[in-house]
Parts: structure tokens; C-alpha cells; sequence
């Protein structure tokens, strides 16, 4: 089959930013329907898909973007939307169902939630209610609709997951509410992109919901606890409180995880319920790959995988493998990605990009990092202490350097000549850290600008007690370092004169996401 036209609603969203690379890869022309177009910009795959100015609630803006489609992604809903929400969920998915049957749409995709089995409906949370609605909505349409029903979603960015690794992260002892030993089945975000890729071309007879999870069933208690195993943290002490209601819940969520409480409301409330497949009949119409659907335990070391390869890019920049579900997006919450701290210093130097790289480049060893020696010295030493590798390791060339030399405490794992060194912290910590120095021409002949991120990935609670210890001597330490190499520079440069002390820059050191 050639490929067909295809719109997604939600493209700024969690799963429609995942899934259009995921189109466009199976061959498909895909069109994004969003109400702030310029969101998507930043994305690798901007380029590459049309993206049209509209509301899900506005008749006419979806009736335009409806045209010429032959099939219709449907990834809109009001969770954490304040009150109101269920009854514009139900009028945005009338809406749509209306302008797909008017364009000769042939197909509507939509994803909701898992809903137990046995559950009167309006037994159910608020949210989940909801989903099963928009559902029922599409299915009762005109146009064949495919309705995929999912729990938890694992996947860096996704909601029910990133309270899922905070939790588990930051608490190595938890008293928790009593949802925590209701069981559900989990599935892979890759799985999930997976059936709605291969829900496009199912044939027209084929108009019902399909159940869809991962080969797991566990609690939610059992799924922290493989978590804390997969990212290498201490044995996690759960204990259950059942007065905790989910209003509470809620509150208890947001007290210790950067998770919205409009959002950690309705989820909390979700898991109520069990929520397990009843059957998985969207295997006759999607075959499983050898392998798939992907195991709970694989599933988080894949939404782990940027750490653990240390890809700490920006969020916007170029993910190294574009499109990957486990990579960041421009859209993706600010709390989504777990933590990671940055330090950022910034000077502009009164010398030549040049001149500032063969000290960049020169920088350990004999020559010392420009600030504070005693603090370096004793850092290396408590190190050693602790049978840690220390500052005594050096570096194999005077001048030089290259990928995977050890320098100091530090190993080289990236460099681009004349521009940047990143350094992978080899010392003893409860987390991951990096230090990157870029050599960036400035604005001026002969001129150059020099900037410094020092990034921290803390493990567990005791990762984020360490960096909010460290953090107040980063001003001389980070501050000194940059200011420093800066008139190392100049002096290198223009050895005959002293060059005047460059303005530094105001620096941050703020958490960010990977």
C-alpha cells in the first residue's frame, strides 16, 4: 500500500510528538492539527510533516485540516483541564467524528484508557470515564474507528511514568496509599507507537476498541520496586497507610515530585482499579515481532537509556537517534526526563576561538582546572578515600587530547576539535556528571566566547541532598574556573599585556531534564 495521509490531533503531546516520526518512517505523509503550531518547530521531524493552526473544539479548523486525510489520529483530552472537562472532551470527539465522516476520512485512531472489567462506568474515576466516553463517541460514529484502551505507559516523558520515577527516586522509605497493590498491566511507549502505526491500515470491517498491555501484571508497589532495581538504587521500604485517599494522594504526589497535582489527581485515581487486559485481539491485526510486546523490566531500561549512555544533550537539540520514543521533545513537560542539575557559566574573550581551545584543550594534568586548587585537591582525596580513582591519574599528553583519555578524575567522552570537550565524572558519587567547555567564536574579530555546563543526574534522594550540599560553592569553584581559563586565554594570546577582567555572564544552576 502507498502511503496514506494522515492527521494527528495532540502532536504537541506526549504520544502524538513520538508518533509522527513513527509515520513518517512507515511511509506515511502526516499532517499536525495544534493550536500553537510554532511548539513543533523544534522538533527533529518539523520539516518533514505539515502543521496546521486549529482547535479540536473549533468545527471549522478541524473540518479544514480533515481534508484529503484517509486516516485520522485522535490524541486530545482534558486531563488535569479543571472542571467542565468531561463534557468538552465529549463535544471535542463529536466534533471530530462529524468532520471526519464530511471529508470521506476512512479511518479514526484514538487511544484511551484501560477500564476494569466489571466496573459500572460511572464508578469509575473522572478521568477514565472520560476516556471510555470519547470512545464510545468515535465508536458509534460513521467512520471505522480503531479505540486502543492502555494503563500505565512506559516511556521518559510520559506522565503515569514520571510519577512512577520520582517517587521511586526520591524516597528510598515510602508510606503510600493503599492503590499501591492494585494491580494493572503496563506497556512500552515503543509497543503503544507500535498499534497506532499499525492501526492505519487495519480494513474497513475492523470498527472496536482493543485492549493493549505489555506481558506484565504488577502493583504498583512491584513496579517501584523493579524500577529502583533497573536504575541501580537502594532496596526501596514501601509501607501502605489506606486512609490515603486519592485526593490525598494527590497532594502527597506533588509535595514530593514536580508532577503537577492536576495531573497526579486523576492519575492516583486511575489506580483504583485493577486494570488488567481482558483480551488481545490486536494481535490478529498488528502481529507481535519476535520479542514484543516488550517486558516491564526492558521497557524502563529503554526510557533509561539517555542516562545510562550519558546522551545529555539539550532537550532541543538533535536527539542522537531521531524520532527514538525514549528521546526528549521541545514539547515535553518541564518535570518529564527526571532530574538533571546544570551549572552554566558564560564569559566572552578577548582572544581567538583558537587561543581558547589549546587551553580548554590543555586543561588537568600539571596545568590544574583554573580555580580553587586546595578544593580540587581535597575533593580528589576524599575520593581515593573511598576507594575512588582520585586526581592523581593525570593525562597522557601535555597537549593533546583524545576520546576515552582518562584526566584526572575525568574521562574524555567527547570531543570536537576547536569547539568542545565533554568529561564523564569517573569519581565516586550518588549519581552521574559531566563537565562540557566549548570554545564559540564571539562578537568581534578576534574574539571568542567561552562556555561551561557542569551537569548532575542524582541517584535516589541522597544524589539530590549532594548537589544541594555542593551547590553554594559552585560560584568560586565553576565561577572561578570559567573566569579563570578566560584570561588564560588572553594571556596566551597576547602575552606582552594584561588583558582587563571580561564581564561574566550571569550564570544558572537550576534543575533541567535529559
Amino acid at each position: 500500500m502507498t502511503g496514506l495521509n494522515c492527521l494527528v490531533t495532540g502532536a504537541t503531546g506526549y504520544i502524538g510528538g513520538r508518533l509522527v516520526p513513527e509515520l513518517l518512517d512507515a511511509g506515511h505523509h502526516v499532517r499536525c492539527l495544534a493550536r500553537s503550531p510554532e511548539k513543533l518547530r523544534d522538533h527533529p521531524w518539523a520539516g518533514q510533516a505539515e502543521t496546521v493552526r486549529g482547535d479540536a473544539t473549533d468545527p471549522r479548523s478541524v473540518a479544514a485540516a480533515m481534508q484529503g486525510i484517509d486516516v485520522a489520529y485522535y490524541l486530545v483530552h482534558a486531563l488535569g483541564g479543571g472542571s467542565g472537562f468531561e463534557q468538552r472532551d465529549r463535544d471535542a470527539a463529536r466534533i471530530f467524528a462529524e468532520q471526519a465522516h464530511a471529508a470521506g476520512v476512512r479511518r479514526i485512531v484514538y487511544l484511551g484508557g484501560l477500564t476494569p472489567v466489571g466496573i459500572p462506568v460511572h464508578e469509575l474515576s473522572p478521568h477514565l470515564r472520560s476516556r471510555a466516553e470519547v470512545g464510545d463517541i468515535l465508536l458509534a460514529g460513521p467512520v471505522p474507528a480503531t479505540v486502543l484502551r492502555a494503563a500505565v505507559i512506559i516511556g521518559s516523558g510520559s506522565a503515569s511514568f514520571e510519577m512512577l520515577r520520582y517517587l521511586t527516586e526520591r524516597l528510598p522509605v515510602m508510606v503510600t496509599p493503599s492503590w499501591v497493590g492494585t494491580r494493572c498491566q503496563p506497556i512500552a511507549v515503543r509497543d503503544v507507537l507500535r498499534y497506532l502505526v499499525g492501526s492505519a491500515t487495519m480494513p474497513p470491517e475492523v470498527d472496536r476498541a482493543f485492549d493493549i498491555g505489555g506481558p506484565d501484571i504488577l502493583t504498583y508497589e512491584e513496579m517501584m520496586r523493579r524500577y529502583a532495581v533497573v536504575a541501580q538504587l537502594r532496596k526501596r521500604l514501601i509501607l501502605r497507610v489506606p486512609m490515603l485517599t486519592p485526593r490525598l494522594s494527590s497532594h502527597w504526589i506533588g509535595l514530593v515530585t514536580p508532577v503537577p497535582r492536576a495531573l497526579a489527581r486523576p492519575l492516583a485515581e486511575s489506580l483504583r482499579h485493577e486494570v488488567v487486559c481482558a483480551e488481545h485481539d490486536i494481535a490478529r491485526h498488528v502481529p507481535d515481532p519476535p520479542g514484543a510486546p516488550i517486558r516491564f523490566d526492558e521497557a524502563l531500561t529503554l526510557a533509561l537509556r539517555r542516562v545510562r549512555e550519558a546522551e545529555v544533550t539539550t532537550r532541543w537539540s538533535n536527539a542522537s537517534v531521531p524520532g527514538a520514543p525514549s528521546d526528549p521533545l521541545p514539547t515535553d513537560p518541564d518535570w518529564a526526563g527526571g532530574s538533571l542539575y546544570q551549572d552554566r557559566r558564560a564569559r566572552d574573550v578577548g582572544a581567538s576561538p583558537a587561543a581558547l581551545w589549546r587551553v580548554v584543550e590543555g586543561i588537568g594534568g600539571e596545568n590544574g582546572w583554573y580555580s580553587f586548587p586546595l578544593a580540587w585537591s581535597v575533593r580528589g582525596w576524599l575520593d581515593r578515600l573511598v576507594g575512588g580513582v582520585g586526581i592523581r591519574r593525570g593525562r597522557r599528553d601535555a597537549a593533546r587530547l583524545w576520546v576515552g583519555d582518562s584526566l584526572d578524575f575525568w574521562r574524555v567522552e567527547e570531543i570536537e576539535p576547536g569547539r568542545l570537550l565533554r568529561l564523564r565524572a569517573e569519581m565516586r558519587l550518588p549519581g552521574l556528571a559531566w563537565l562540557e567547555m566549548y570554545a564559540d567564536p564571539g562578537p568581534g574579530p578576534g574574539r571568542a566566547r567561552y562556555r561551561q555546563r557542569a551537569l548532575f543526574h542524582p541517584r535516589g534522594l541522597l544524589g539530590h541532598l549532594y548537589w544541594w550540599s555542593v551547590s553554594p560553592f559552585h560560584a568560586v569553584v565553576f565561577g572561578g574556573m570559567a573566569r579563570n581559563i578566560a584570561r588564560a586565554a588572553e594571556r596566551l594570546e597576547h602575552p606582552a599585556s594584561a588583558s582587563a577582567p571580561a564581564a561574566e555572564v550571569p550564570h544558572e544552576s537550576r534543575p533541567a531534564q535529559p
